[in-house]
């Protein structure tokens, strides 16, 4: 029974640390993928940033142009600034997507008041710094796209099984910064054309 019983033991001692190598090599592919995810997340969300900081640096010319032609929009122009001050100091993804969406708010506005104006519109400074902005908006999107799709990716190998027990272990958390839409663009546009 000695010899039975030390060989059943070396079985049970191999497959238990041929089990627990398995789970730790799993383990470490979990992690370095959740790595590279969180990683990837990052990279996106500073395309983000870059793209949002070039619409901010277009912002101060088009505003100066619409000065030269609607003096008496004060408000307009104040609000734009607030929302690029608040969108430059933002701290976290959560404080530039909603920094973001005040600039969205505000640059509508300034394109309702340029509406107002005919000679602005055919002005050829403004027209070039809106098809900038324009282009930049595009980018934006698309931008906003990427990096909400890599938080999915993120977020769905996290909830996985078994990832979801490996991820809980190392502290990888659940990414909620996704970019919605603004509470304006929920609101169907008024048209009259009465005027």
């Amino acid at each position: 029974m000695g010899k039975k019983f030390l060989i059943g033991l070396l079985v049970v001692v191999v497959f238990l640390g041929l089990v627990g190598i398995i789970l730790v090599g799993q383990y470490i592919t979990v992690r370095n993928n959740l790595v590279q995810k969180r990683e990837d997340v990052r990279q996106k969300w500073s395309q983000v940033e870059n793209v949002m900081q070039r619409r901010a640096d277009l912002i101060p010319n088009l505003v100066a142009t619409v000065k030269g032609y609607a003096t008496h929009e004060q408000k307009v122009f104040d609000d734009i600034a607030a929302a690029r001050a608040a969108l430059g100091g933002a701290r976290s993804p959560q404080e530039a997507i909603a920094a973001n969406g005040r600039l969205d708010t505000a640059l509508s506005r300034l394109l309702v008041v340029v509406e107002n104006y005919p000679n602005l519109k055919a002005d050829q400074q403004f027209l070039s710094l809106q098809a900038q902005l324009e282009g930049t908006e595009n980018r934006i999107a698309q931008e906003r796209r990427r990096y909400n799709e890599a938080i999915q990716d993120y977020n769905t190998y996290l909830q996985l099984f078994p990832h979801n027990i490996f991820a809980s272990i190392s502290g990888f958390t659940y990414n909620n910064d996704y970019f919605k839409a603004s509470e304006g663009a929920k609101e169907v546009p008024k048209v009259d054309f009465s005027k």
